[in-house]
């Protein structure tokens, strides 16, 4: 019931924590006001992301369980509170836009590869820009760029014309391309689930019509039957008649 009644709140928050996350770095100029502002809507939906972890950890019946089960969440949300690792905040609004929407991957395949897709490029552009942009004689310094080297680097193409020097644009390099090999691979088990389902449905229908010609063949095989046997009846009196009267 919680999950299901945080389920809007959840993605308003996200929605509002990749904003505010995004608003500084694309726009370098903000003002201070406007900085302080943005972190303070970032931190109130940590807040929200945290007390749903809560109160869902709280309503487990085997809190041991959930912790294992859940761990990924925790350290996203813990993790993030070390300045040094603040880049993993992104990570948290792409596992709360995505938790509801991989429950039904095979029948929305298209949407969710596709948000996905946006989203992840976008939060990695984001990232590689924020941590690049300081970097002396670093080729990734404007968003476009960013955007490009995303693209690239999710399409495991690689051009090398745009490529992070500093470690934090590494390690969202490495994670960039981890996701791209995901998502290849989950485009490539959906399209071989769509075609065996589609050979499946081809193979039932072709026994299905097997079936029907069957049961009809049956149906007028019993219909020759009674037909045969009501004229067999019909003969059986008018041969025995004679024999009858001969007898007489």
């Amino acid at each position: 019931m919680w999950e299901k009644r945080m389920e809007w709140p959840l993605n308003a928050a996200a929605v509002l924590f990749l904003a505010a996350y995004a608003w500084p770095i694309l726009q370098p100029s903000l003002g201070h006001t406007g900085r302080v502002w943005c972190e303070v809507v970032t931190w109130l939906a940590w807040a929200v992301f945290a007390l749903d972890y809560g109160v869902r950890l709280k309503h487990a019946r085997d809190k041991r369980d959930f912790l294992k089960k859940n761990l990924f969440d925790l350290l996203i949300i813990v993790l993030p509170l070390i300045r040094q690792l603040r880049l993993l905040r992104l990570v948290t609004v792409l596992n709360v836009l995505n938790r509801n929407a991989g429950l039904s991957l095979r029948g929305r395949v298209v949407v969710y590869t596709v948000g996905a897709t946006a989203l992840i490029v976008f939060c990695s552009a984001l990232a590689v820009l924020d941590a690049e942009r300081t970097q002396p004689d670093a080729p990734i310094t404007d968003f476009p760029d960013a955007v490009w080297w995303s693209i690239t680097t999710i399409t495991t193409v690689g051009y090398g014309d745009r490529y992070p020097v500093s470690g934090t644009g590494r390690i969202v390099a490495v994670g960039l391309m981890v996701a791209g090999i995901a998502l290849l691979g989950v485009v490539t088990a959906t399209l071989a689930s769509w075609l065996i389902r589609r050979v499946t449905e081809a193979d039932e229908n072709a026994q299905a019509v097997t079936r029907e010609h069957l049961d009809e063949l049956t149906r007028e095989v019993k219909a020759l039957r009674a037909e045969l046997a009501e004229q067999r009846a019909e003969v059986s009196p008018a041969a025995s008649e004679p024999l009858g009267t001969a007898r007489g």
